[in-house]
């Protein structure tokens, strides 16, 4: 009788403690996937961008061809023309040319702190963080084209982000045990095959989508990133990666050094920053080879001169042989919606060291001279 008692008593005891329930914003089975839905260089701007750009924006092409070969009467060749023009985009160099080029003068930036300073040649955040690393939005912030909402690159690179499923950036989060705290998630990148599913009234994506995963071709697109998650932002390491970037359908990747991100997840997306060190010469061909002149010209996008304020700007990862530098800081505003990854049976084909880490990237994470 005694032992029964005993037991009852310690039945109703367990009956009557609070159950620890699990954590609600951990996702099934620890994992949760995003596509990329929204992704482009981030611009600050102010209402009349005179802050920023005080002397006006920046000439493009045809305001230049108008300057070097005056309409004057004079009978040229096209090889010493127009011909010569288009080769000074595709073989840039240095050397001066009769036009100023007008680097953003703001004070203010988006971005990340990269190399953990703030010196003279820092920005503010909006926020008002210092040491804020941007030197693309330096060149590009007084070039019309990249100016939101008008600006060509602008649109057309947005446009094709979602219309183009060659752009599909895949994050897989795994190990979450929350979504709002957690020291230690892993985030592995690849390339999706699928389309976006657009909203009703066409404004954003919705959630729940899947995305199958490139195994074929995909293989310099995945990286495994170490993060952590508090107050419900995402962090990550820097990492090297590869990501898909095609405009007016022609295949091309953005490569980015030491790259991290900062993102505000939620179960059904995110949005925040993926910031590190754009490698100079990928940026150069991988806008030229998806824009041309014509489309340049839209924007007042003249290449040859961006480049020459391209190497000017450079702050990261510099040649061993000739110390110059080969990457520029840089921001993206990026969008994410949630979608379910799909791993095929068969693992993704996997160019020798491929598959990319932080390990090894560290010591040039914060590269600046």
């Amino acid at each position: 009788m005694k032992h029964s008692v005993l037991a009852s008593a310690a039945a109703a005891a367990l009956l009557a403690a609070p159950v620890a329930k699990a954590d609600e914003t951990a996702p099934p089975n620890r994992t949760i996937g995003y596509v990329v839905s929204g992704l482009y260089w981030a611009v600050y701007q102010t209402a009349d961008g005179k802050a920023e750009c005080p002397n006006g924006l920046n000439d493009g092409p045809r305001e230049h061809f108008k300057a070097l070969f005056p309409d004057n009467g004079a009978k040229r060749p096209v090889a010493e023309t127009q011909l010569k023009r288009e080769a000074a985009g595709y073989f840039p160099t240095t050397t001066d040319e009769p036009f100023t080029f007008q680097l953003s003068q703001s004070k203010i930036a988006k971005g990340l702190n990269l190399d953990g300073k703030a010196d003279d040649n820092d920005f503010v955040g909006p926020d008002g963080e210092k040491g804020i690393d941007n030197q693309l939005f330096r060149v590009l912030g007084c070039v019309r084209g990249y100016r939101a909402p008008d600006g060509d690159a602008y649109f057309f690179d947005n446009n094709t982000l979602i219309t183009d499923r060659y752009d599909r950036w895949l994050f897989e989060l795994t190990d979450v045990d929350s979504l709002v705290n957690d020291d230690d998630v892993t985030v592995t990148t690849y390339r999706g095959l699928d389309g976006l599913l657009k909203k009703a009234d066409g404004n954003g994506m919705l959630a729940g989508g899947s995305q199958v995963i490139d195994v074929k071709w995909g293989g310099r697109y995945v990286a495994k990133i170490k993060g952590k998650i508090k107050d419900g932002v995402l962090t990550t390491e820097p990492t090297d990666v590869t990501f898909p970037w095609a405009t007016f359908g022609v295949p091309t990747d953005r490569e980015m050094r030491a790259m991290r991100m900062q993102v505000k997840v939620l179960p059904t997306g995110g949005t925040g920053l993926i910031a590190g060190y754009t490698d100079l010469e990928n940026w150069y061909r991988q806008t030229l080879r998806s824009s041309s002149t014509h489309h340049q010209a839209y924007g007042q996008v003249s290449l040859p001169s961006v480049y020459r304020a391209l190497r000017k700007a450079a702050d990261g990862n510099p040649d061993p042989k000739t110390g110059e530098n080969t990457s520029l800081s840089s921001a993206l505003d990026v969008t994410l919606t949630q979608v379910h990854i799909i791993h095929p049976d068969r693992p993704v084909a996997q160019a020798e060291g491929a598959v990319k880490t932080a390990e090894g990237v560290k010591e040039r994470a914060g590269a600046r001279r």
